[in-house]
């Protein structure tokens, strides 16, 4: 803790923690030669500490400074003046050193907070400098831009780049894209595409360059306008809690809530495959409610990626929806990624391609590839994704509004016969009868039940 030559008696205790054993062996061998006793040895033990011990036969030749401790049958022990100095400075030296060092850290301390104030504002100095330093050497080195931050509420990338990938890549790999994500070209872009052709790269990099403008620093672009954010909410990944006792898919709809409840239109929102933790369809119903609340009620910039293909229908129905996509080539077979954003969505996902680069046996690949042809020939979809909507595996069962019956009948226009009268009027008895007030809750299912099957009708 204390530099060496700040204080002479904290080196001297470091000295003798660590080089006691030599002191002790140097006075052994100067006893010797002062007294010619050549069998003259240092000793210890717990009761005198540390002796010089001399055999009865040359104990006439003991100096008048040695202080005899105790007599045993074949030899004297003594102590000197010296021994016991160095048997103090030995002995606890560690202990003592301990306590010496805090007490002088203290003082020092105590001494420098006089200068506290200017301590402090020359560290800050100094970590801006570095950051600043380290951001200017990168932007040098990399070819980053200079950004144009403002207040508008567009995100406008040209030739954007991932930093790391960038780095573990190279420049001359690496694929840049342009990024916009605005009222006019959209605010909530729908991001589909193969597995590994970069669909979260887009979201991560889009992400890294929004907060790399914020802090001030150039970023991986060859064009930057950044709308200041005032949040960004990055919803990725999947991993479990289990010491709280939620799955991957409650992790993942806690996370989309937090977004929900406390995005606002100045945020920018970077959600990956949203609903991947449950079934199909509920998945793809959950994903296409968000992007809709999204759109509808937060109004903030927001990049979803998904594989539900079905979500590009978004496009269509909200105005400031657009389908983008990472592209890739199939030839021979084989799948060649592009990792290039473009307009407009796409249909496959190349997974079963992505399994046999992950190295997964030629049987179990060849074998899902037969499920996958089986399923795509059986189910009434178009292209390669189950759908959402317009399934019609069996005769339709329609609905209608009783109120519009019961309008036409006060009209004189329902058809005589009709049996929407008819079920309207069974509906509306059976409703008259019902005690509300008493009904238990599985009495009350049972209702609906028997209220549904008075309502529908075959077409």
């Amino acid at each position: 803790m204390i530099r060496e030559g700040y204080s002479e008696e904290i080196d001297e205790l470091r000295r003798a923690a660590t080089e006691g054993k030599e002191w002790l062996i140097k006075l052994e061998a100067g006893e010797r030669e002062r007294t010619g006793i050549k069998s003259l040895k240092v000793g210890f033990n717990r009761v005198f500490g540390y002796y010089i011990e001399v055999t009865h036969a040359n104990v006439h030749l003991v100096p008048e400074d040695y202080t005899r401790k105790q007599t045993l049958a074949n030899s004297e022990r003594y102590i000197t003046p010296e021994l016991k100095e160095l048997e103090s400075k030995i002995l606890g030296a560690e202990e003592r050193l301990v306590r010496l060092e805090a007490a002088i850290f203290e003082q020092v301390r105590d001494d420098m907070s006089n200068y506290l104030p200017r301590i402090l504002s020359t560290a800050r100095a100094v970590a801006e400098l570095d950051v600043l330093t380290s951001f200017a050497e990168d932007a040098r080195n990399r070819g980053y831009v200079r950004p144009v931050v403002d207040s508008g509420p567009a995100t406008v990338i040209r030739g954007g780049r991932h930093p790391v990938l960038e780095e573990m890549l190279g420049s001359a790999r690496y694929v840049p894209n342009d990024i916009e994500v605005s009222c006019d070209e959209g605010r909530l872009l729908i991001i589909t595409g193969p597995n590994m052709a970069g669909k979260s790269t887009v979201l991560a990099t889009t992400g890294l360059i929004t907060v790399m403008a914020q802090v001030g620093s150039f970023v991986p672009a060859s064009e930057a306008t950044i709308g200041i954010c005032d949040a960004i909410y990055y919803r990725t990944g999947s991993y479990d809690d289990i010491s709280a006792g939620k799955s991957s898919f409650m992790v993942e709809l806690l996370e989309t809530a937090n977004i929900l409840n406390n995005a606002t239109d100045r945020s920018l929102i970077l959600v990956d495959e949203l609903g991947r933790g449950t079934s199909t369809y509920d998945g793809m119903a959950l994903a296409w409610a968000v992007a809709e609340w999204v759109h509808d009620h937060v109004g903030a910039r927001a990049l979803f990626t998904t594989h539900y293909h079905e979500l590009a229908a978004l496009e269509e129905r909200l105005p400031y929806a657009r389908n983008y996509h990472v592209g890739a080539v199939e030839r021979g077979g084989e799948v060649t990624f592009l990792y290039r954003l473009a307009r407009g969505s796409v249909d496959k996902s190349y997974g079963l391609h992505v399994a046999k680069m992950a190295g997964l046996p030629r049987e179990v690949v060849r074998r899902a590839h037969c499920i996958l042809d089986d399923l795509e020939a059986s189910l009434p979809s178009e292209g390669h994704q189950m759908t959402l909507f317009g399934w019609a595996d069996e005769e339709p069962v329609r609905g209608y509004d009783i109120t519009e019956v019961l309008d036409d009948t006060s009209k004189g226009t329902a058809p005589h016969g009709d049996g929407r009268l008819d079920a309207a009027v069974r509906l509306m008895d059976k409703l008259v009868q019902v005690d509300a007030d008493n009904l238990t809750p599985r009495e009350a299912l049972d209702l609906v039940y028997e209220l549904k099957d008075l309502a529908i009708t075959k077409e």
